[in-house]
């Protein structure tokens, strides 16, 4: 499948909304940007790589050359990109679950929205509005964001393991490593392809 890269999953979703909605989602748009405690949960989902929505009115559609048609569109667009890691059965989940009250607010302007719980009708409704993904850029796409993460921690340790090694006596430097180890073991992750999951 061509989503899938590595152990980065990207999803895009196109809803259409009908025009007097855009200025709504506008305002809840700034809301969120400006009010950073209503971004907590998003940010708390460390699975998520990246998340953007953005809106296209219906008369704002780029045209390649004079000779290509106007397209006279009866809605505005909500487009939705994410990258993330695991699966899309995990990734819905965890919003339905998570975010459903944020879903709610931004895809309840979007056409035919049915909520995101219960997870079945909007599982169905996600499907229906996905479009594969070609091609995408992902700096790391066999490390998962947690990998990212546990990568910094590590590197972080063992850098002050380094300079404390300069002045350690052996006693001094062994009780060091030993602390190195037992704070960073949790942190030697395992990058490469996702697993396969059945």
């Amino acid at each position: 499948m061509s989503n899938i890269n590595g152990k980065v999953y990207a999803m895009n979703v196109i809803t259409p909304m009908k025009p007097w909605k855009t200025g709504l989602l506008r305002i809840l748009f700034f809301a969120l940007w400006h009010i950073k405690p209503m971004q907590k949960d998003l940010i708390n989902l460390s699975f998520i790589e990246f998340a953007r929505w953005v809106i296209v009115p219906r008369r704002s559609f780029p045209f390649l050359a004079q000779g290509q048609v106007p397209e006279d569109l009866q809605y505005d667009y909500l487009l939705f990109f994410s990258n993330f890691n695991g699966t899309w059965n995990q990734y819905i989940d965890a919003f339905s679950s998570v975010l459903s009250r944020g879903l709610n607010l931004i895809w309840r302007w979007s056409e035919k929205f049915p909520g995101s719980v219960p997870i079945t009708p909007f599982k169905e409704y996600i499907a229906q509005v996905q479009f594969d993904t070609d091609y995408y850029y992902t700096a790391y796409p066999y490390a998962a964001a947690n990998d990212l993460k546990a990568a910094h921690i590590v590197q972080s340790s063992l850098d002050q393991l380094a300079a404390q090694a300069q002045t350690s006596t052996p006693q001094q430097f062994a009780e060091a490593y030993l602390q190195f180890v037992v704070r960073v073991q949790t942190h030697l992750g395992n990058t490469g392809e996702a697993p396969v999951v059945s």
